[in-house]
């Protein structure tokens, strides 16, 4: 699990997880992702990225991450490659090394989308150029840095707020995780004993000053939260990982959010299954930002393929 592996050492900026990164860093991305939300400039050049090709390699579908990365890329002038499991060599048995290798020949960036975190290590070793974690089954970065960015475009800092999780611990949980000593939030995860998240995550989130609870009891977790986050009940490729039947009580619905701060907002990654792990009435209503939060992942995008390739 990369979230526990040492950090590549490298010169290249690598965009990996959060726990590798550091706090600076990720605050100058934030900035530079609220700027581009703000339709501003950044270093004075619409178009920073002309001349530059990213690579979006995905070995798992994406309709979020693919588009938000492409339409990016583009509107700060730069071109995309996009190429899945079947358009590569990698599924006729290349080495990840070799196709880390070759694409640095070709590409400014490549921005992998797959199915462990070790695939996304060896690229990285071995690349050149930078690369981007635009997820694994133990992470999730840029979804939860375009999370942040929502949190602060609406409530402002998230220092001292209470974030609650409700649901299965999977790879957005870890990434809040990981998220939770650089923003200084308090974290409280409400998960089946079963579906908890890797507890090498929330140890090494503690020892950096993270303030992070684990329950099993989800009105806990959401007492007086300032913000809800949920995700769906079976994640891509760990169905058998996260059954319905264990999760029905952590459903986020009128009565949940109810015990929770009364201007606290509702997050969600999307896609969402509706009426399974969020009801209609909170996916819709007056507390829930899921389409800021999808909008918020074109902009932070951007932030960090302005940190990676300037």
């Amino acid at each position: 699990m990369i979230t526990t592996c040492e950090p590549v050492r490298s010169a290249v900026r690598h965009f990996l997880d959060l726990d590798h990164l550091e706090t600076g860093v990720l605050r100058r991305i934030l900035n530079t992702g609220h700027a581009y939300r703000r339709r501003e400039s950044v270093m004075g050049n619409p178009l920073p990225l002309v001349g530059r090709v990213l690579a979006l390699v995905f070995e798992k579908p994406s309709t979020r991450t693919r588009v938000s990365f492409e339409v990016g890329m583009r509107q700060l002038g730069g071109d995309v490659v996009v190429l899945t499991h079947n358009d590569t060599q990698l599924g006729r048995g290349e080495s990840i090394a070799d196709t880390a290798r070759v694409l640095s020949r070709y590409v400014d960036a490549v921005m992998l989308r797959t199915n462990t975190s070790g695939n996304l290590n060896e690229m990285a070793r071995h690349a050149s150029v930078p690369i981007i974690n635009g997820l694994t089954q133990d992470s999730h970065p840029c979804q939860v840095m375009a999370d942040v960015l929502t949190f602060e475009q609406h409530r402002g800092s998230l220092a001292g707020r209470v974030v609650a999780w409700c649901g299965d611990g999977n790879n957005v949980a870890v990434s809040w995780i990981q998220a939770a000593p650089h923003f200084g939030f308090r974290l409280r995860l409400a998960c089946p004993e079963s579906l908890m998240p890797e507890e090498r995550s929330v140890t090494w989130a503690r020892t950096k000053g993270a303030d992070i609870t684990l329950t099993t009891d989800p009105r806990e977790a959401v007492w007086n939260a300032d913000c809800v986050v949920t995700d769906t009940w079976t994640s891509m490729g760990l169905e058998e990982k996260s059954r319905p039947e264990l999760l029905r009580s952590y459903q986020v619905n009128a009565a949940l959010m109810a015990l929770a701060r009364p201007e606290a907002l509702f997050m969600h990654c999307l896609p969402a299954h509706r009426n399974q792990e969020v009801t209609d009435e909170i996916l819709d209503g007056p507390h829930s930002v899921v389409w800021d939060e999808a909008e918020n992942r074109l902009h932070v995008q951007k932030g960090i393929l302005m940190w990676c390739l300037t």
